[in-house]
């Protein structure tokens, strides 16, 4: 029986269709017609232009290798940096919310871990997540500038990337740039690079994970941002050991030591391009061992008795999640929206009732919810699906680690085909 009990997690009822979008982004990144570099130097200008108007087992670096294009094609209109993004002068303006808003779409978000991913062994990378403020780190014309995921400037420093400060070996291009998707851990004051988007003005949006991170550690290496902190290099950086998602890897990240406080593990699939924006390319799952936030707190830092949820009202009252392709959780009456006070756009708590969340064919089918009150004003946007699903699962079903073993298990079992007969049998 022991062989069954190993795929037994991987038989529940499908309560997200997030395989099936993983599938769908592959193909799409593949037809994707962006000019990714104009995209990262719009992001590198808008950065700054914005700054200037307010003052263990051995993880593994292979060497990548070469994919092939996926004939197969998909119904999807190719967009362009022009079509999607503000130009420079417009964002410079922004502020506040709408500042916050630009923000958060330049940075590749992971959905959370609803279920196991095909092929998990083969095509996934798994890294311990440093706790932190996620932040972009542009390095140009002498400065390095951090932004925060909300708009605001987290530092304005000298560093030894390239071109990020003002010395005289600096021989570095003014039109050159570099661009490091990090998280900044404030007990070590060390900025943990996670991702690298662009790279002396090379961009890096339309390589797969897998050569970012060869390229990353390797590029890292040749500076000396890694060293501690001088007159001309304020902060150290440090890039986060990569493991494959084998048994090895996966014990690694969560049982291991590190660094820094984790929060949390961080799913790349090695074929993925720097997506901006949620993506299932992009995981990120928790649990006790490796996270001090599990379960979502309320501001006073407690474990509400009601799971809560943020969701967007809508001109016609329906209530969304923050998704490119949005979920409906429900609608609220014209009359109440109005007596309340409400407006679209509004972000709005609700708190999952005895009903809860009933599911069909991956889909949410009903959702049992409660209005609570406005959400935070610190907020820029509503929930996502797959972190009320978590979040669900949690407290119900969760999916725990002994599952991602398992998974391994059973991948590895699959590719031995006897193994398979004999357990049959």
């Amino acid at each position: 029986m022991a062989p069954h009990d190993l795929r037994r997690p991987f038989k529940r009822p499908a309560i997200s269709d997030q395989q099936r979008r993983r599938e769908l982004t592959l193909l799409r990144q593949n037809q994707s017609r962006c000019d990714a570099q104009n995209h990262a130097r719009f992001l590198a200008s808008s950065v700054l232009a914005l700054h200037s108007q307010s003052q263990s087992p051995e993880p593994i670096f292979e060497s990548p290798i070469v994919e092939h294009e996926l004939e197969t094609e998909v119904d999807s209109e190719p967009e362009t940096v022009q079509h999607r993004e503000l130009d420079v002068r417009q964002a410079s303006k922004l502020g506040g919310s709408g500042a916050r808003k630009w923000f958060a779409k330049q940075l590749m978000l992971p959905e959370w871990m609803i279920d196991v991913p095909d092929r998990f062994i083969h095509d996934w990378y798994v890294f311990a997540r440093p706790a932190g403020k996620r932040c972009f780190v542009v390095s140009s014309n002498g400065t390095t500038v951090s932004r925060l995921r909300n708009g605001s400037i987290l530092h304005h420093f000298p560093s030894a990337l390239p071109n990020g400060a003002r010395t005289k070996d600096n021989s570095g291009s003014a039109q050159s740039y570099s661009i490091l998707d990090c998280i900044f851990h404030e007990s070590d004051q060390t900025y943990y690079v996670i991702d690298m988007v662009c790279w002396q003005g090379y961009s890096l949006y339309d390589c797969t994970a897998e050569f970012r991170f060869f390229w990353l550690n390797s590029k890292l290496a040749e500076t000396r941002a890694c060293d501690p902190p001088s007159h001309y290099h304020k902060y150290k950086f440090s890039s986060v050991p990569v493991y494959n998602c084998d048994e090895t890897g996966l014990l690694s990240v969560h049982r291991g030591a590190t660094p820094y406080v984790k929060d949390g593990l961080l799913f790349y699939n090695k074929h993925a391009h720097y997506q901006t924006g949620n993506t299932p390319l992009t995981l990120v799952w928790k649990d006790e061992n490796c996270s001090q936030y599990v379960i979502d707190t309320d501001s006073k830092g407690q474990i509400p008795s009601q799971q809560q949820v943020v969701l967007e009202l809508q001109d016609d009252g329906k209530l969304i999640t923050s998704d490119d392709l949005p979920v409906v959780f429900g609608c609220l009456d014209a009359d109440f929206i109005v007596k309340s006070g409400l407006h679209s756009g509004n972000l709005l708590r609700f708190a999952v009732s005895d009903g809860g969340l009933s599911f069909a064919d991956g889909k949410l089918e009903q959702a049992d919810i409660q209005y609570l009150g406005k959400s935070n004003r610190a907020r820029a946007f509503a929930d996502s699906f797959s972190k009320v699903i978590f979040q669900y699962m949690v407290r119900h079903s969760p999916l725990r680690f002994d599952d991602l073993l398992a998974a391994v298990s059973s991948s590895t079992a699959k590719a031995n085909g006897p193994s398979d007969v004999e357990m049959s049998g």
